[in-house]
């Protein structure tokens, strides 16, 4: 990798204003968690109706992505079906997509991310459509609602494994591959399948993290 290919210095927080220097240190993560603050609300106040149409027509489900491709693809990364489950993503997003964004930036963060949100829904919803025309599945799973930010977090706990120093990081991604590979030998659905091909991506992109690892923030 030459110089000026090289990843941009990780930004650190500012002692002076330790939340707001956080905040602009990974600005996609939190412009994400934004996003899916204001979508996880309007699908609390939504009727159970509405709710129900809006988790569909965002989902990149087969029936979706026929219609509105691009549409689908997008949208459907910034809804969770849950929004009780918001306060464990705002963990998750903190620990690990925060770390990663800051490690090696933000437009690569993204490519990553991207990448495997991208792959994992198209080659899970591929496997659907041929499993459906077996007769392997059932037919109503073309309108199956398939939206989250899950691929996403997949990729970058695989990336954040080269971030890691040492020992942690063997054991985390020995620990990261046991978390995802378990229930897609136990017994897969597509969104297994889709989380094992994202962290797969995530780990394809280490060429990323070279020379980050020694960052004081990952030495600790």
């Amino acid at each position: 990798m030459t110089e000026d290919s090289a990843p941009a210095p990780e930004r650190s927080p500012e002692p002076s204003r330790p939340v707001r220097s956080w905040v602009r240190s990974a600005p996609g993560t939190h412009v994400w968690l934004l996003i899916i603050f204001c979508t996880s609300i309007v699908s609390v106040l939504a009727t159970d109706e509405l709710q129900t149409y809006l988790l569909h027509r965002n989902s990149s489900n087969l029936v979706q992505l026929d219609k509105h491709p691009v549409q689908a693809l997008l949208l459907s990364a910034f809804w969770i079906e849950n929004p009780a489950s918001l306060p464990l993503y705002v963990v998750l997003f903190e620990l690990i997509h925060a770390r990663v964004e800051r490690a090696i930036g933000t437009l690569r963060w993204v490519v990553v991310v991207a990448t495997a949100h991208i792959a994992a829904t198209l080659i899970s919803q591929k496997v659907v459509l041929l499993q459906i025309q077996h007769h392997d599945a059932p037919r109503h799973l073309i309108h199956v609602v398939d939206i989250g930010v899950s691929y996403g977090l997949a990729a970058s706990a695989g990336i954040l494994t080269y971030l890691l120093p040492g020992r942690w990081k063997w054991l985390y991604g020995a620990g990261v591959i046991a978390f995802f590979t378990i229930p897609l030998l136990a017994d897969a659905t597509f969104t297994d399948l889709g989380h094992a091909i994202a962290l797969s991506i995530g780990f394809a992109f280490w060429p990323l993290t070279r020379g980050r690892a020694s960052h004081p923030e990952y030495a600790r």
